[in-house]
This record gives C-alpha cells, structure tokens and sequence, in this order.
C-alpha cells in the first residue's frame, strides 16, 4: 500500500489544525507521526483511512502500483485506536467471528483467542473487559487481519508492561509485511518497529 499527500490541510471552522503536509509513504515503509495532543495525528490517520476528508491538498492511495478510489480505501486498511467502539454485548469470540466475517485473516479462530491471551474471558460479553483488555482486543482485530494498510493511534493506551510485549510481539510476527503508521505522544515502545518519522506541531 502506498500514499502519496500533497499539501494535505486539515482545520475546522478557521482554525488549521495542519496544513501543507507533503508526504510519501512508500509500500512496506513504517511511519510515526508524533505530536502533542491536539497536534492532528488522529485527524491525519483518520484522513489517510479514508474516513475524513483533508480541507486543502490531494491524497493518492495506491496497492500493487494501481489508483484505489477513495470509496474504496476502507478495504485495504484496519485500524486500531483507544476510541474505536467494540460491540459490547459480544463475546471475545463473537466479536472475532464477526469481525473475520468482514476482513480476512490467516488464523482460526482458536488461534486468535490464543494470541489475544484472554481465552480465561472469551466467553465473557466485552462490556465486562478492562480498558486493557479492550485494547488487546482492537490491536487483535487490526494487526491480524489481512489489509496491507495498518494503522495504529496511540496503540499501547491502557496496556501494562505485559501488554505493551504482548503488542509488540504481535506486531512483529503479523505485520511486518504491511504499510504501517502509529500516531504517538512520543511514548518511543508504540513505534520502535518504525524508521521513518512526521512531525506535528499544534497550530497556535
């Protein structure tokens, strides 16, 4: 999956949250936008997921060297972010079901129940989950599913040390093929995988 931004803009009602961002993302590359809060990262991620529209500029997406239209982004991508919904009223494994009904994976189902290492509460409704335990759930669904576009927000909120090597260890052994960019308050465990970075100021 490639990106290509050309002076990407974001502001709502008169106030520029960021303006003429150049950017390439190469296939395969490994991105980090960092920025304090308020900086956009979240916006810019939601803009590269086809879920927002930039203000001012063009975005280019491209898989195997071929125009995506932009209707179309959402099946190249997953994304993972503290402030995504889970279907609450759903089992760990009714959300994985679900969820791999509509994005393709290479794993079982049991498999994923193992590697989320909540199997003790798989068939516990969500709405009991921690907030750590929901995250582990959104890196799962994002990271293993087959899109060559993955994008992460502040991917280690509300994970302990033992979730932030659980997320580190997933991403290692199930995306290191793919496009990937995390948004981060510079919390360097989030991105130690990435060798490319933007920046983001806060507009003033």
């Amino acid at each position: 999956m490639e990106i290509i931004a050309e002076g990407l803009g974001k502001r709502y009602n008169f106030q520029w949250i960021f303006s003429e961002i150049q950017w390439h993302i190469e296939q395969g590359s490994k991105w980090v936008i960092l920025g304090a809060n308020g900086s956009g990262k979240s916006t810019l991620l939601q803009i590269i997921a086809g879920a927002h529209h930039a203000s001012a500029g063009d975005i280019t997406w491209k898989a195997q060297g071929q125009l995506i239209d932009a209707e179309q982004v959402y099946q190249y991508v997953s994304l993972a972010a503290p402030y995504l919904e889970l279907i609450e009223d759903f089992t760990l494994k009714e959300h994985l079901a679900f969820h791999f009904s509509l994005k393709q994976t290479q794993l079982s189902l049991a498999d994923l129940v193992h590697l989320s290492s909540l199997s003790h509460a798989a068939d516990r409704p969500i709405r009991y989950y921690s907030s750590g335990m929901k995250q582990r759930v959104r890196l799962l669904l994002a990271i293993c599913s087959k899109a060559p576009l993955l994008l992460l927000d502040e991917p280690t909120s509300n994970l302990d040390e033992a979730g932030i090597q659980w997320y580190q260890n997933l991403v290692h052994e199930f995306a290191t093929d793919k496009t990937i960019v995390v948004a981060s308050n510079h919390q360097s465990r989030e991105y130690a995988f990435c060798d490319k970075q933007l920046s983001l100021v806060a507009a003033s």
